[in-house]
């Protein structure tokens, strides 16, 4: 039977009964269910991986190897007319239940075919575990799947590593089934890629003129002491972050979860999808309650505060590192004996009261995805209120900035979040996988993280174990956070 090789999103084909004869498949997968897997968790993928498998003794995994390498790698170039070398990248792995592979490209170095061999057990869609291909958009970012492959039994599919660059991904396998396959790459000339497509940052902003009123207003008056305040800070420039629970007044956290089930705010969907996938709230549709705790995120009186609880200059009065070689190094008064008069009063803001436009819907970074370093000198901020569900997450990218910044993070609608359900914010080393700090949503919690422009974050991907929560909570699909960050 004739392949046929297709041509969109790019040139891939599917190779049913890749094997001759059950009996190989079959002592294949035997062969490879024994040896040895290492789980393998970042912020792209869950899975379990095989060593390398271009020496492993193994006879059937050998034969396929070869197989590969001789015959199938003649066929292929004759076919993809790619002048393809003799010898492979190929390991095994292994996807279950919750395990996934986020939309990527698998563009490196020499890298021009790659392949997969499904040896499955009877599968449908609804298991999950798809081959998505994506469409691109003019800047060769994916646009959206046009194309979901679902695995079968002794079936090898094939595609070309395009300069696009190819985008993909596996989906989250949905059932208690084993995801086995067998893949690599065939390498051959390289070829050269377009340059990456940058994109604008979140809009920076510097405070808008509320003074210490809208504090007492809001925050749980504990976090308003000076000495409290003062403890703080110690902690948090010993670690670099803390946890500040019930910083809502009570009766204000609960009006802030009902305005947020609002049926009449616009949610947009945030991409790319190889950076981001998640919902942001645009910001002229919000009831009033949330425009107003916006306004305090991003207020005078609050850049203060948080200067008073990290240390940094946030504020004019926040004091320097000049003063506190000085000995002068005392949190500013947030009760307002200090505070310097507003350039103008509330009643001169703008109807919505805030001068800031709402986000457009579209692809739009995530607050801490800007390009530019803050060299006005002046303390500013960007942020966005964001929707997370199944399915949502946020990736470490090429493009994604490194510098010095204050991440603030509110969560609402918390309550029961399992943190084996993803949703938390990771934090990490440029270049490495382990963990250097976890943020897990917790209700009404600010958490305050200083990262230096070694440290990347992302938010782990929200598995199928999430809707296991909507067994308590039959309206709760999700939550809610605030994420802003300020650069002194």
């Amino acid at each position: 039977e004739a392949v046929v090789l297709e041509p969109a999103p790019f040139r891939h084909a599917v190779i049913p009964g890749f094997l001759a004869g059950p009996a190989f498949a079959e002592a294949l997968r035997d062969e490879l269910l024994g040896l040895g897997f290492r789980g393998r968790r970042n912020d792209l993928l869950s899975l379990r991986q095989s060593e390398e498998l271009g020496a492993s003794p193994e006879p059937h995994v050998a034969a396929l190897r070869h197989a590969l390498c001789e015959e199938f790698r003649v066929w292929l170039s004759a076919v993809t007319q790619i002048e393809l070398e003799p010898t492979i990248d190929i390991s095994c792995a292994k996807y279950e239940y919750t395990d996934v592979l986020l939309c990527h490209d698998d563009e490196l170095e020499g890298r021009r075919i790659a392949f997969i061999l499904y040896l499955v057990p009877p599968w449908e869609k609804i298991d999950g575990g798809t081959l998505d291909l994506y469409s691109t958009d003019e800047h060769f970012q994916p646009q959206q799947i046009t194309k979901s492959l679902v695995p079968s039994w002794n079936t090898l599919v094939f595609f070309e590593v395009v300069c696009c660059p190819t985008s993909l991904q596996v989906s989250e396998v949905l059932s208690q089934k084993c995801r086995l396959s067998v893949s690599g790459w065939f390498h051959g000339p390289s070829v050269a890629r377009p340059a990456r497509h940058m994109e604008a940052p979140l809009a920076r902003s510097p405070h808008i003129p509320y003074d210490h009123e809208i504090l007492y207003e809001w925050i749980n008056l504990v976090y308003l002491d000076m000495d409290s305040q003062a403890q703080i800070q110690e902690e948090f420039e010993e670690r670099s972050e803390i946890l500040l629970k019930d910083f809502l007044k009570k009766e204000k956290y609960q009006l802030l979860c009902e305005a947020l089930e609002n049926k009449e705010i616009r949610w947009s969907i945030r991409g790319p999808a190889n950076k981001r996938l998640y919902e942001a709230a645009e910001e002229d549709s919000l009831p009033d309650t949330l425009k107003k705790f916006l306004q305090l995120l991003r207020s005078e009186a609050l850049f203060l505060l948080l200067s008073n609880f990290t240390g940094l200059k946030l504020h004019f009065l926040a004091p320097s590192d000049e003063d506190e070689d000085a000995g002068e190094g005392q949190a500013a008064n947030t009760t307002g004996d200090s505070s310097p008069k507003p350039e103008q009063e509330e009643t001169e803001q703008p109807a919505n009261g805030s001068p800031h436009q709402p986000h457009q819907a579209g692809n739009t970074p995530e607050a801490q995805d800007g390009e530019t370093q803050n060299s006005s000198g002046t303390p500013v901020c960007a942020g966005e209120l964001r929707r997370w569900t199944h399915g949502h997450y946020t990736l470490v990218h090429d493009s994604q900035a490194t510098e010095f910044a204050l991440d603030l993070l509110f969560f609402c609608g918390c309550e029961d979040w399992d943190p084996e359900y993803g949703g938390f914010t990771s934090y990490i080393a440029k270049g490495e996988d382990e963990e250097l700090l976890t943020v897990n949503p917790e209700d009404n919690c600010l958490a305050l993280v200083y990262r230096d422009k070694e440290t990347m974050k992302f938010v782990k991907y929200i598995n199928h174990r999430s809707l296991a929560r909507l067994n308590k909570h039959p309206n709760r699909t999700g939550f809610w956070d605030f994420s802003f960050v300020y650069y002194e």
